[in-house]
């Protein structure tokens, strides 16, 4: 078993710890009722951050952006910034935490207590428990994004359970037939699809893509064929399946909770750069951190 399957395995364990030590930290920090707020990242965290300020527009919080730490992002006034960055190092974060308007208060969600980008915030919810040493992230996204959902409001006290049995059945995937993977999602789950797609690149080295789920056959849909596995993370429109099936691909419809179906789709990542020979906790051109000289 790789390093990342353990980690992806270790998911309804690690979830169970933060909803017992976390969730107090949590919602004081993500929830600033009424607060404008703007939540930055980059790869995961990217796509994290955008899943965040969805849930926390949804749930009547206040205002909330999300940008990559690494784009230009105009500037709205905003009471604080949420910086989302496992290893606490990436330069990108890093610069955009230095080049913020003083007197905003900066929120820092890492796994590692002692760096850059915690040693420069206001506050830090700190996941170290959830931290892996794999430069493939699995467990802290979704970790983050269920205390997230938890200080938010919503129940998720039955994940773990609900990931410990998915976790344990066959992904029932045929990965020597196919070779094209696209993951679908709206509202936050379009971050969840992203992150999803980001997996199947970085691990397996494949051809993987997603989209808002609506906006897939407003062109998209034109490269599906029998090759290709078209994953639906959250609720699906009734008429798209359908839809989709016609061009000869598979379609994967959730039955667990979109955080659970994040958890299988990574399995898949890995299932796939198995069946290619990769290796996935070590995925090439990669490292667990971008640091620019």
């Amino acid at each position: 078993m790789t390093l990342t399957s353990r980690e992806i395995a270790s998911q309804p364990a690690i979830w169970r710890e933060a909803l017992e030590t976390r969730s107090a930290r949590a919602t004081e920090l993500l929830t600033l009722p009424g607060q404008r707020v703007l939540v930055l990242g980059c790869g995961t965290s990217a796509y994290l951050a955008e899943s965040f300020a969805a849930l926390r527009e949804r749930a009547g919080f206040g205002m909330t952006d999300a940008a990559y730490a690494s784009e230009p992002w105009p500037w709205r006034d905003y009471d604080a910034v949420v910086l989302l960055s496992r290893s606490g190092t990436t330069t990108e974060v890093i610069d955009a935490l230095d080049a913020l308007p003083e007197g905003v208060r900066t929120i820092a969600v890492t796994g590692v207590a002692d760096s850059p980008v915690a040693d420069r915030v206001d506050d830090v919810l700190l996941l170290d428990f959830a931290d892996e040493e794999s430069v493939v992230q699995t467990r802290f996204p979704t970790t983050f994004l269920l205390l997230a959902r938890a200080a938010l409001g919503e129940d998720v006290a039955g994940l773990p359970d609900e990931a410990e049995a998915a976790l344990a059945l066959p992904l029932d995937v045929d990965t020597e037939r196919l070779s094209h993977f696209v993951y679908l999602g709206s509202g936050w789950t379009h971050g969840l699809a992203q992150e999803a797609a980001l997996k199947i690149r970085e691990a397996a080295q494949a051809w993987s893509e997603s989209y808002p789920a609506l906006d897939y056959r407003h062109g998209p849909l034109a490269v599906a064929d029998e090759r290709s596995l078209v994953w639906i993370i959250g609720p699906a429109e009734p008429s798209l399946p359908a839809d989709i099936e016609r061009t000869g691909a598979t379609v994967r419809v959730s039955t667990h909770d979109p955080l659970v179906e994040l958890a299988n789709a990574q399995r898949l990542a890995v299932a796939i750069a198995a069946h290619r020979g990769l290796d996935p906790d070590n995925p090439r051109h990669l490292t667990r951190s971008i640091v620019l000289g």
